[in-house]
């Protein structure tokens, strides 16, 4: 077959790569690979890693290979045709994992090596994949009867086709609401964001400006725009998407969708002697019970509540006496900070932008890493790209390289909307040679106008500086095993642990003068605006911790109590939870959920309680640099070794008292967070 998915390349031949191309490649792989699994397990009676594991990775790493380069245009350069190939493979992948997940002879070949004399004779990393496969294993369905593994396979399968479905909606629903607008109706709105919404206007042809749902472009409405019915209308149009509410309701609905995944999930968990989805969802994790959780967000909840109380009444209080409000209602909220912050720490994080332009941001994020770890950071210009937007970079030990990613930063139409970190290529031996880590980086950043660089605001440095941490977990692996290399195998509430971390620099003086830079005259941060930025970064923390601490509960109640028997909806839980967590009021169309792509089409489901689990590691890991230097190379590399070089090959606890000596502590989340309670002190 001549199909570049096919072939065996170093990175992937984006040019070459067609839509046509996908399902025959993605078929003939999964029907070669299980065909070849059965021919290995026919070859021998003793099974062993070389030959067993090894051949099973090199054929599961080629199937992987062929599938990143077409899951990653999927995000970030999506047309029907892709995403119809996409989509149509996706339950051809999910039957194959099926497939593995209960392969009962398999499953007795891999518990066979556990018990031959050489599983002894194995390394860290090898002993840790193989006892990690069995557990997946189990929860594969491999014990169940053949009429509940029949059963397991259509709830996989329909499970992943429902998950692209909802992203699919939200895409579509973020695309298809734009509002073409005058500059007086965006009469407060920065110059920047001023001049991209002309920009978007002109790219489309029209007079005036144009705003959209994309991130750059509807953030600087709820933040600046004088104009509270525009504001409203944008909110609406956002907190709507995908649902029965709206410009656009029901159309892209995934208010169904929802439904039937709750259902299947929690089948899905019962089938395999769970009581709810939320236990499955934490076998593989750091924590160990939904109630052990549970408690974690409600301790949040309880030492940040009084002071989330007094922020909110703070700025209710300053938009009565200030601007004559008589309510600050969801639409305002942003607003109303923005200009409470201006007021208290005169400094905006408009103020910042020009500080921050992303070809001073880039090497200053480069120089911190090498401070760091030693590395260096070196721009590819000839490699073959899928969009202009897109760049390709090597990472260099003592002048070898060691890995690569692919940086893609700018929001645009038919790109998905956030920012995230994903393989490309996994590091691994490949017979005697080594294979480096090649990693996405993608984010959703204010595009450059006119001839000016892209200027970033801290708000977007610091997803910059997460998504790289991340990447650093990929890259920075010393694992040869792909299914604990970089962050393969890592529990998924310790994943955020080495991105979170990282963001800590964004707020250290001595790395923000390597960060920052004018863009028109090379001036530093100027000190007096830094000294603003650093006190105002606690300003709100208490309020923000409350949001975070309602997502997460409604995702693990959700997966642990939904029951549509009772006759409780998804809207009435999430309703119950924001009466006991939430302290900003939320309209009664606003439908969060129905674009809570995260939970429903992201892999965090009952498992968004992470971010904040990890921050408490990664607030903690950085308090060690905080005793002992910012940039204390010994410091740096304990990091490296036991984080970031260790992989998915040890447990996560265990991996983190290597570093900080200890188990960790709330105390230094909460106080970065400039949270203060009785409890905390």
């Amino acid at each position: 077959m001549n199909n570049p998915l096919l072939e065996r390349h170093e990175l992937p031949p984006f040019s070459r790569i067609e839509p046509s191309q996908v399902e025959p490649a993605i078929r003939h792989l999964i029907e070669r690979n299980k065909q070849a699994i059965e021919e290995l397990l026919d070859a021998n009676e003793q099974y062993s890693w070389d030959n067993l594991w090894q051949p099973i990775e090199q054929l599961e790493d080629e199937l992987s290979q062929a599938w990143s380069p077409v899951s990653h245009l999927n995000g970030v350069c999506n047309n029907e045709a892709l995403r119809e190939a996409y989509n149509t493979c996706l339950p051809l992948l999910s039957e194959y994992g099926t497939w593995m997940g209960q392969h009962e002879r398999l499953y007795r070949a891999y518990l066979q090596i556990t018990g031959n004399p050489g599983f002894a004779a194995l390394d860290t990393a090898q002993r840790k994949a193989i006892e990690n496969v069995l557990r997946d294993f189990r929860l594969a369905g491999v014990a169940l009867p053949p009429g509940q593994k029949t059963r397991y396979a259509e709830l996989r399968k329909r499970l992943s086709e429902l998950g692209s479905s909802f992203s699919d909606n939200v895409l579509d629903a973020t695309n298809a609401w734009s509002r073409q607008v005058t500059e007086e109706q965006l009469a407060g709105l920065p110059a920047t964001a001023l001049a991209g919404a002309r920009q978007a206007a002109q790219q489309a042809g029209l007079e005036g400006c144009l705003i959209n749902l994309e991130f750059p472009s509807y953030y600087p409405v709820l933040t600046y725009c004088d104009d509270a019915v525009l504001r409203e209308e944008v909110y609406r149009a956002n907190a709507t998407r995908a649902s029965d509410e709206g410009p656009h309701a029901g159309q892209w609905d995934n208010s169904a969708i929802i439904e039937e995944t709750l259902a299947l999930r929690q089948e899905l968990a019962q089938l395999l002697g769970f009581a709810n989805y939320a236990e499955l969802s934490l076998a593989t994790k750091m924590a160990d019970t939904p109630s052990q959780v549970r408690d974690f967000l409600e301790q949040l909840a309880r030492q940040s509540r009084s002071q989330a109380e007094e922020e909110w009444h703070t700025l209710q209080e300053f938009a009565r006496s200030e601007f004559g409000a008589t309510a600050v209602n969801a639409w305002d909220v942003s607003y109303y900070s923005e200009k409470l912050r201006q007021q208290r720490y005169q400094v905006s994080q408009e103020e910042l932008r020009p500080y921050l332009p992303v070809d001073r941001v880039l090497p200053g994020l480069f120089k911190v890493v090498e401070r760091l770890y030693g590395i260096a950071v070196r721009e590819v210009s000839d490699f073959d790209s899928y969009h202009p937007d897109a760049r390709l970079f090597e990472l260099l030990q003592d002048d070898t390289v060691i890995a690569r990613f692919y940086l893609d930063l700018y929001a645009r139409p038919h790109k998905r909307g956030g920012a995230w970190m994903d393989n490309c290529r996994v590091r691994r031996s490949v017979e005697g040679t080594l294979q480096i880590p090649v990693a996405y980086l993608v984010c959703n950043f204010t595009p450059p106008v006119g001839a000016a660089p892209a200027l970033l605001n801290h708000a977007e440095l610091t997803t910059l500086f997460h998504e790289f941490g991340h990447g650093l977990h990929h890259m920075l692996t010393r694992q040869t095993v792909a299914a604990v290399s970089g962050i393969n195998g890592v529990a998924w509430d310790a994943v955020e642990l080495p991105s979170q971390f990282l963001e800590n620099w964004c707020w250290q003086r001595e790395a923000l003068e390597l960060i920052s830079g004018h863009y028109e005259t090379g001036e530093p941060l100027p000190g007096q605006l830094l000294d603003k930025l650093l006190a105002a970064r606690s300003y709100q923390a208490a309020m923000m911790l409350a949001r975070q601490v309602e997502f997460a509960l409604f995702d693990l109640r959700l997966h642990g109590e939904w029951n549509p028997a009772n006759g409780a909806s998804v809207q009435d839980l999430l309703d119950e939870v924001r009466a006991a967590v939430a302290v900003v009021p939320t309209p009664a169309y606003n439908r969060f959920q129905n674009s809570f792509s995260h939970i429903f089409a992201g892999g965090y489901a009952a498992g968004y309680y992470s971010y904040k689990w990890a921050e408490v590691l990664s607030a903690d890991a950085f308090s060690r640099f905080e005793e002992e230097g910012i940039f204390n190379r010994d410091t740096g590399e304990s990091f490296r070794q036991h984080i970031l070089h260790a992989g998915g090959s040890r447990d996560a606890m265990e991996l983190f008292i290597a570093f900080r000596g200890r188990e960790p502590s709330l105390e230094p989340l909460l106080r970065h967070s400039g949270i203060t309670t009785p409890a905390a002190a």
